[in-house]
């Protein structure tokens, strides 16, 4: 009877065993597989970059070659678009509107979001929904309202021109709102028994407790107001107030479609971006993850 029972125990513990090893198999062909489409995914994500970064140093007439190692290398194309164009000026100005735009709304969004989560008045409610509700409005729509106000206020072909729609942005007081609120109460409450005033308070103690929503929420404002077209095509007369998208687009049709150019000033158009990222890494991958959770 014993040699039986061992005899069964023994032949559990073999099926236990190889049920296990199906089981290890299996998770590390799922690994496998995971990675193997990431990479995929990540190879067809990256070939238009990697294109236009090899399109950029090739001669016109090889543009069109499928190589992506130029035939002839050559740097034409950036002295002609830094030489011969008014590009750094372009490039200056999306730089100085997309900072100055996105530091605006890093502060005027998390100041706001702050005040909905943390204070409570009569109203609070009903601005946070008409906050929200203004995020269904398509922007092509408030195009014409914008350009009006522009006109009758003598904005257009200005800095301020551009700037003034994106100062703050709804998306942003919903998304530091909802951070705010995860912020202990007991916390602030320590800091004003310690004589803190309320600013205080949001910008010594509740701000850098939420860092890695206000860096998602300034690349994603900064790469907004660097690529944004629209309005600057709208507000925008003269040739040196010219955004980047808006010179790029022009300089294509005033060089007839020579994509070399084109590959080289988008190329140059992407280092800001690049710089940031590489600067804000941790904290927007965390912010976009914790943005996640919280929504």
């Amino acid at each position: 009877m014993q040699v039986q029972t061992a005899t069964g125990i023994s032949s559990l513990s073999t099926t236990a065993q190889k049920q296990v090893d199906r089981n290890k198999r299996r998770r590390k062909f799922s690994q496998i597989a995971l990675v193997v489409v990431l990479l995929l995914g990540g190879l067809m994500m990256i070939f238009p970059f990697v294109w236009m970064i090899s399109s950029s140093f090739k001669r016109p007439q090889d543009i069109y070659s499928l190589s992506l190692i130029p035939p002839v290398f050559t740097l034409d194309s950036y002295r002609t678009v830094l030489n011969d164009t008014s590009y750094v000026r372009w490039f200056t100005n999306s730089l100085l509107i997309a900072t100055i735009t996105t530091l605006s709304v890093a502060f005027f969004d998390s100041l706001a979001g702050y005040t909905l989560a943390k204070f409570k008045f009569p109203g609070a409610t009903i601005i946070f929904v008409l906050i929200l509700s203004t995020l269904m409005v398509p922007t092509e729509m408030l195009v014409i309202p914008w350009y009006m106000l522009s006109i009758e206020l003598r904005w257009t072909d200005s800095y301020w021109g551009v700037m003034f729609p994106g100062v703050i942005s709804a998306f942003g007081v919903f998304l530091m709102r909802q951070f705010f609120m995860g912020v202990p109460n007991e916390l602030l409450d320590a800091a004003r028994i310690d004589g803190f005033n309320e600013f205080r308070i949001f910008w010594k103690i509740a701000l850098p407790l939420v860092k890695p929503a206000v860096a998602a929420l300034c690349i994603f404002t900064f790469l907004g107001n660097w690529n944004a077209y629209i309005w600057p095509l709208i507000v925008i007369r003269s040739e040196e107030m010219r955004t980047l998208p808006v010179g790029v687009a022009f300089f294509s049709s005033e060089n007839g479609a020579r994509f070399d150019l084109i590959m080289a000033a988008a190329s140059l158009a992407t280092i800001p971006v690049i710089i940031i990222f590489i600067i804000f890494q941790k904290q927007i991958i965390k912010g976009i993850a914790l943005a996640g959770l919280k929504g």
